[in-house]
């Protein structure tokens, strides 16, 4: 009997132990750890011209796919992207592995990744997925590949033309077969986007954000020898560096401004910067397309204009900015006097104005010093604009590893002040309506109801408008920028005015899908004022308006807008599944006093903190059990100085968070 009493009481030990461990990680995340981007290659849309080989094409056939890591780890999850494809795209199987070559893998190694515990997954058209965890012995710079055994896919595939490494395609379901000999091979990637690495609390990302150069045009096919890839190396070779992870944003024809083909670095931003994981440093080399679509110098300043709105979203999320001098480019189709004077006066704002966290002097490193508009003949690879292997790696040289080792906080920009409103939150007339859309907003927009139009004055009637209130803190010059979906000249305009001024018309408001567009500035006085919206052409989407005094508009759908609704289908839905809804603070920004609200549905254990943007515990406003039903904490912060912060609610094992922005 004794006996029996000692082995339960070890097996109970050992539970106990079990899910004291197992309560350490949360999604696959212990408390010493985070996920970081190991790998990733910013999506767009694969020209038909660039699709894979017919026969056999991606549908009902198997892709295996070579990636090259930075960063290792033991676990880790995959995202596939369908956002630029028009019609669903399933996935029957994916399998991970680590490469040989030549589309052998190690099939000791072989994995099948899961989507919410099952092989398939469909991805809507403009989504994309991302795998469970998985178990993976993942060796930092190793060659991985992954393998898809596709259903059904869109013509119009998500992709990555500019691979720099050959994908295997088969016929058929192959998805764990070791050797792909006798596969037809194209030099692109399709749907795969990022691979993450459950790594340490001491590991972080840099990404490089640029065109064809750092997309790796010049390097050679196969090689992993782009610029990112021989920085990683280094990296990797530096004892201080070893858990700094390179991500590669490059794009091929890229551009900063919309002139370019493809995504522009501004709209993209978002996705492929702000939302990576881990991310700590960020280079940009970006500019040269805009320069040589140009014939004004004045694409410089719009250029600087854009650079110095990157450097303010990136600093708003603790990210490190380094900015890379454009490469000589004399010789080449983009050359010219003004094309020159133009990228004289972007490298001169790099290196002098202050705003970047440090320069990268890409320009001095690669220019011939018998003839410095040009690149050094030993690095060029004949077009005198892109690199060859030799330049690809002296640019990786040219990089300060010292760079990834700062560890002081970020210095963040706070003297901006940016109120956002929900127009179908405002006081609106009955001749608009409130439609639903996953893409918007607050999941909604507004647009006068089909037929109405005023095209020659502002319609004044109560029905016909929108009035929108909020508060600045401060007398200053303030920027008025909208969210829109306009896609025609005969759908994209509106009337507006501030306060009791006159309405003024903003047509030629054409996007592409959702865009903020920048309508106008305004003087405002310390107080309350009005935004008033009137309708112009039906058929023109408006989703959300912001008030800023920086000329800098906002990074995808913007922050949370002062004047939630009281309900609406997304706070719904987020009480359903949750439990709980932290709204967003009022006012914000504030000085020194604000309001939070949130709402449980259950009793639990909640928790009410604020933090700094490290991450670091400022104030605890709640702890403890409580019941069901609303809450309002009233926060001073008197003790605090200017700055954004972190106010994160915890209710039971479920946490949202929202950020706050103190003005002083």
């Amino acid at each position: 009997m004794k006996n029996t009493f000692n082995i339960l009481f070890t097996v109970k030990m050992y539970y106990i132990l079990f899910i004291l461990i197992s309560c350490t990680v949360i999604n696959g995340q212990s408390e010493n750890q985070k996920w970081v981007g190991t790998w990733t290659t910013s999506p767009q849309l694969v020209e038909p011209q660039n699709n894979p080989p017919v026969p056999p094409g991606l549908s009902n056939n198997t892709i295996r796919q070579i990636v090259r890591v930075s960063i290792g780890g033991n676990l880790l999850r995959v995202r596939f992207s369908n956002e630029f494809s028009s019609s669903p795209v399933t996935m029957n199987a994916v399998h991970i592995a680590v490469s040989k070559g030549n589309g052998l893998i190690d099939k000791s190694t072989d994995r099948a990744l899961t989507f919410n515990g099952k092989t398939e997954v469909t991805m809507a058209a403009g989504s994309a997925v991302t795998s469970d965890p998985l178990e993976f012995d993942l060796t930092p710079l190793t060659d991985i590949a992954i393998t898809i055994y596709f259903g059904n896919t869109s013509r119009d595939v998500t992709g990555h033309p500019g691979s720099r490494t050959t994908s295997h395609i088969l016929t058929g379901n192959n998805v764990d077969k070791e050797d792909f000999t006798g596969a037809i091979t194209t030099d692109h990637w399709y749907v795969i986007n990022t691979i993450e690495a459950l790594a340490s609390d001491s590991a972080f990302a840099v990404i490089t954000l640029g065109n064809s150069i750092t997309d790796g045009r010049g390097s050679g096919t196969n090689k992993q020898n782009r610029w990112p890839d021989e920085l990683a190396k280094r990296l990797q070779g530096n004892l201080e560096t070893k858990q700094v992870a390179v991500l590669n944003a490059g794009i091929g024809g890229n551009c900063v401004s919309k002139q370019c083909l493809g995504p522009s670095a501004l709209s993209r931003f978002e996705r492929d910067v702000l939302n990576q994981s881990g991310v700590r440093w960020l280079i940009i080399l970006e500019g040269i397309n805009d320069i040589g679509g140009s014939n004004s110098i004045d694409v410089a300043d719009d250029l600087i204009e854009a650079y110095k709105q990157m450097i303010y979203y990136a600093h708003s999320k603790g990210i490190y900015v380094f900015g890379a001098t454009l490469l000589p480019m004399k010789g080449s189709s983009y050359y010219s006097d003004v094309h020159e004077a133009a990228r004289q006066k972007v490298n001169d704002w790099i290196r002098n104005s202050g705003y970047f966290d440090a320069v990268i002097d890409m320009d001095k490193a690669l220019r011939n010093p018998e003839d410095t508009l040009s690149l050094l003949p030993e690095a060029d690879t004949g077009d005198h604009l892109h690199p060859n292997e030799t330049g690809h790696r002296m640019m990786a040289e040219a990089v300060d590893l010292s760079l990834f080792t700062r560890t002081e906080p970020v210095t963040v920009d706070t003297k901006s002040h940016s109120i956002f409103l929900e127009p179908e939150c405002g006081t609106m007339g009955s001749n608009w309506q409130v439609v639903s859309d996953d893409n918007a907003s607050n999941g909604k927009y507004v647009m006068v109801k089909n037929g109405l139009e005023s095209l020659n004055q502002a319609p004044v009637g109560k029905d016909d408008v929108i009035t929108l209130s909020f508060t600045v803190d401060s007398t200053s010059l303030y920027y008025l920028m909208a969210r829109v979906n306009c896609a025609t000249y005969n759908d994209d305009s509106f009337w507006i005015r501030a306060d009791n001024g006159d309405f003024r018309m903003y047509n030629g408001l054409v996007s592409n899908g959702w865009e903020w567009k920048l309508l106008d500035s305004y003087q405002f006085e310390s107080g309350e004022h009005i935004i008033t919206v009137a309708y112009r052409e039906d058929g023109a989407a408006l989703d959300k308006l912001v008030i800023s005094n920086l000329q800098f508009l906002p990074i995808g759908k913007g922050d949370s807008a002062i004047n939630l609704c009281g309900t609406t289908d997304i706070k719904d839905s987020y009480e359903k599944n949750v439990g709980f809804i932290l709204q967003q603070n009022y006012p914000n920004p504030f000085n020194p006093r604000t309001r939070i609200t949130f709402k449980i549905n259950k009793a639990n254990e909640v928790s009410l903190k604020i933090y700094d943007l490290l991450g670091k515990e400022i104030l605890t406003l709640i702890e403890g059990y409580k019941q069901a039903g609303e809450y309002a904490v009233d926060f001073n912060a008197n003790k605090l100085s200017s700055g954004i912060y972190i106010c994160k609610l915890l209710v039971g094992k479920n946490a949202d968070s929202k950020k706050i922005v103190l003005m002083k």
